[in-house]
Order: C-alpha cells, then sequence, then structure tokens
C-alpha cells in the first residue's frame, strides 16, 4: 500500500505540474481505459489500462518544438501538435486464482510510464502525411504499483483476488522510442465520408522492438473536422483531435496492423535478471473496429480490438477493448 500511495502522489503532482503549466491554456484532455472486460469479458493477459493525454499546439518556444529539431526529419517550427501523456498497464496469466507459478503463461507485470509524442502533417496532392513520434520512460515491476491496484480494485468490485503477483516481473527502468507515418486519402461513399490508407513504423527499445505496417479505414461524417484512429498497446495511437463547437458528428473506423516482435520485456522477462518468460511469437497481428462519437466539445470511442496469439502456449487469441472521453479545456 505505500508504494501505491506513493505512485498515486507522484502522478498527481506530474499532471497538477503539466495540466497548470501556462503554456496550456487550451488543451484536450483524453481518458483513456482499456480493459479486457470491455470486449472478451475474460479476466488475463492485458487486463487493464489506464492512460491520461493532454494534447495541445505548442507555442513558438515550447521546449517540444527544441525536442523536434532533435529528431533527422523533424523540424520544431512545423511542429503541428504535441501531448503529454501518464498511464499505467497491468498484465496477468489467464488463471488469477493460481499462487504458484504458471510457467505456460505470461508474466504477472505492471507498468508505469510516462511520454511525450510529437505530429506533423503534411498534404501531397491527393493525399496527407501524418507523422508522429512518441517517446516513453517508466518501470515495470513492483514499483508501478501493478499488483496494488489489481488487488484493490478486484476487492472493491467482488471480483476473484489474484494470487500469483509474487512472481511478476523484477523492478527495470524502460526508455522506448515509436514512430508512425501514415498516408490517408478522402473519398466520398454516398452521402457518407471516407478516408482510407496504410501505415508502418518502429519501435526501438528495452520496452518493445518492433517494426509495424498497416491499413486504416474511417467512415461517417464531417471527417475533415477530426482525425486519429485508436490502437491498443503496444501499438500506439495516433493524434485524437476533433475541432470543438461542432453539432454532433460521428465516424465508425476499423484498421489491420501486423508487427514483427523483435522484443518484448513483458513477455521476454527483465532484461539483467532472471525472470519468469514465455517463448514470444515473432509476428503479431490485430484487427480493430469502433465508432467515435462527437458533439460541442467532447467525443466518446469505442474501440475492439482481436489480437492472434503473441506466444507460443498461448490457448486462444485475445480481445480487449477500450472506452475513451476527450474534452477540450
Amino acid at each position: 500500500m505505500k508504494s501505491g500511495r506513493a505512485l498515486s502522489y507522484l502522478a498527481s503532482t506530474l499532471a497538477m505540474t503539466v495540466f497548470a503549466s501556462p503554456a496550456l491554456a487550451e488543451g484536450l484532455l483524453t481518458v483513456k481505459s482499456e480493459n479486457d472486460l470491455f470486449a472478451s469479458g475474460g479476466d488475463g493477459h492485458y487486463t487493464n489500462g489506464l492512460e491520461i493525454n493532454w494534447s495541445f499546439t505548442p507555442q513558438e518556444h515550447h521546449w517540444t518544438r527544441r525536442l523536434a529539431d532533435v529528431f533527422p526529419g523533424w523540424s520544431g517550427k512545423g511542429l503541428d501538435g504535441a501531448a503529454y501523456r501518464i498511464g499505467q498497464q497491468i498484465y496477468t496469466p489467464e488463471n488469477i486464482k493460481r499462487s504458484t507459478l504458471i510457467e505456460d503463461d505470461r508474466p504477472y507485470a505492471g507498468l508505469l510510464y510516462a511520454g511525450v509524442s510529437l505530429f506533423d502533417e503534411h498534404q501531397l496532392q491527393q493525399w496527407r502525411q501524418a507523422d508522429e513520434l512518441h517517446i516513453d520512460v517508466g518501470i515495470v515491476g513492483p514499483a508501478s504499483g501493478g499488483k496494488a491496484v489489481q488487488k484493490n480494485f478486484h476487492h472493491l468490485i467482488g471480483s476473484n483476488e489474484p494470487h500469483g503477483w509474487d512472481h511478476q516481473l523484477h523492478n527495470e527502468p524502460i526508455v522506448n522510442l515509436t514512430y508512425k507515418r501514415s498516408w490517408w486519402r478522402q473519398d466520398s461513399l454516398g452521402n457518407l465520408e471516407i478516408e482510407y490508407g496504410p501505415n508502418a513504423g518502429f519501435a526501438l527499445g528495452n520496452l518493445y522492438t518492433y517494426a509495424s505496417s498497416g491499413l486504416g479505414l474511417r467512415i461517417g461524417s464531417d471527417l475533415q473536422h477530426s482525425a486519429g484512429l485508436p490502437a491498443i498497446a503496444p501499438a500506439q495511437s495516433g493524434r485524437n483531435y476533433f475541432v470543438p463547437g461542432q453539432d454532433f458528428g460521428w465516424y465508425a473506423f476499423a484498421g489491420l496492423e501486423g508487427r514483427f516482435m523483435a522484443h518484448n520485456l513483458l513477455l521476454d522477462g527483465n532484461t539483467f535478471e532472471d525472470s519468469h518468460s514465455v517463448d514470444r511469437r515473432q509476428w503479431v497481428g490485430d484487427a480493430l473496429a469502433g465508432i467515435a462519437l462527437t458533439w460541442s466539445r467532447w467525443q466518446l470511442t469505442y474501440t475492439s480490438v482481436w489480437r492472434t496469439h503473441e506466444f507460443d502456449a498461448q490457448k486462444e487469441h485475445d480481445q480487449f477493448g477500450s472506452l475513451t472521453l476527450s474534452l477540450w479545456l
């Protein structure tokens, strides 16, 4: 409980520091909850995630513009948007009632992280090019508070108590960089608007290292007033954006993404210590679908993700869901 209170204090302090900054006079506050209960009704593998995101347009001399100048191909002067993120994720095996080590299922693991994202867009004749860069730091292991959060929440709702957290991954700091480029083209489909295109990217770090490619599709009304295709970890969602003050709007979306996973700390186990691990599969694919509803300064999004097996002994594919609420402030 002491570590849980310390982490809560750290998160609250960071949130107040970020959101109270005078440089962030206007921005989009997003709260995203990811849980397997939203899609499959189960309680295992990627069992819960919570992220708070503050997206904004950086002022002329904001530090994120200087950060963009550090990376090849990026320009601080042309930066279109940035975001601060803080979140926690919890991973468990399927059977949380067992107190003994389940060698053929994924390890118990908690992840606490904070990150900054950079966004840049260009119009290329009939296509719009969107670049995103995400930098994350954090910790995996007991210091993440995953055990305390899951145990307390399950006690609160009267669910099964997880008994295997003694076998969780050890404390390990993480640093990760993720880059993605998407191409979008807009057309009409009867009275509806449609936007579609491919994407490609990669991640480097001791949490995840992978290469990815995929396709995205949005269909609905007033698509020029919104952007973004949600994703569930290890994938990163793009720029979450919509124009406030509009009448009710909506769009449905779908996407496919394949990843060649060269490293996944949450399956491969700790880098510098012996820990529980499983035989990770190199090729992993996601299929997602959902809907976004927008009105005035609010947006509510639901996403459902179907994922192929991530490790050899996995018995069934995984399904996750997410609910995202966004508000312009």
